[in-house]
């Protein structure tokens, strides 16, 4: 049994994902960040850095495994199960290309974007049009390589699962300051079309249930 510490972000909704995708049992122990939990010394335990997402793996080999940051966990996940992420040679590396790719850039620019858009105390012209830009920027390199393939890597993969609560969130929660036309991202759009209707991603994207 793997338990997981998340809540209704897109970040502890990779995780999720990935875990219905891979038919992995586990629990769900939810993390209020909007009142401070994640800062519980109990959780510190789990996660030193004090966010969601964080999982345990009760039964690891070699004893309980704890485990923070999202892509840390996909892969462990994926190489538990042998699903999502080849073992070796060039397929390999190029998911774990695009899973740094999300990690170093579509997370932290698009919850900025999100973050001065919707939660700064104050209106911030410059936040709001550096980080907007930047989330324009990177859904213009996905919507290009999408273009290329059916799936970041190639095949389905974790790098798509890191990916897709991202983008489904940005598109919707800053949809207005993004400003896209209808025929705008036609590459994202049919990769988000398409990873929508799987079971794993329907039920993984509304955990947890609050």
């Amino acid at each position: 049994m793997i338990t997981l510490y998340t809540w209704s972000t897109p970040n502890g909704r990779k995780v999720s994902v990935a875990l219905e995708e891979m038919e992995l049992a586990y629990e769900v122990k939810t993390i209020n960040i909007g009142k401070g939990e994640q800062f519980d010394p109990a959780f510190l335990k789990v996660a030193p850095n004090n966010r969601i997402p964080a999982i345990v793996d009760h039964d690891a080999v070699g004893g309980p495994l704890s485990l923070f940051e999202s892509g840390a966990i996909l892969t462990y996940l994926a190489e538990k199960t042998g699903k999502f992420l080849p073992a070796s040679g060039h397929a390999r590396y190029r998911v774990l290309e695009w899973l740094n790719w999300q990690m170093g850039g579509v997370g932290p620019m698009f919850g900025q974007a999100n973050h001065f858009v919707n939660y700064a105390p104050e209106r911030v012209p410059y936040g709001i049009t550096r980080y907007v830009n930047e989330t324009k920027r990177l859904l213009g390199v996905l919507d290009r390589r999408l273009a290329e393939v059916d799936c970041l890597a190639g095949d389905y993969s974790i790098a798509d699962m890191m990916t897709y609560p991202w983008v489904a969130s940005s598109l919707g929660g800053i949809a207005d300051e993004l400003g896209y036309a209808d025929a705008d991202l036609p590459n994202v759009k049919r990769w988000m079309a398409v990873l929508a209707v799987r079971p794993g991603v329907q039920r993984g994207m509304v955990v947890p249930i609050i």
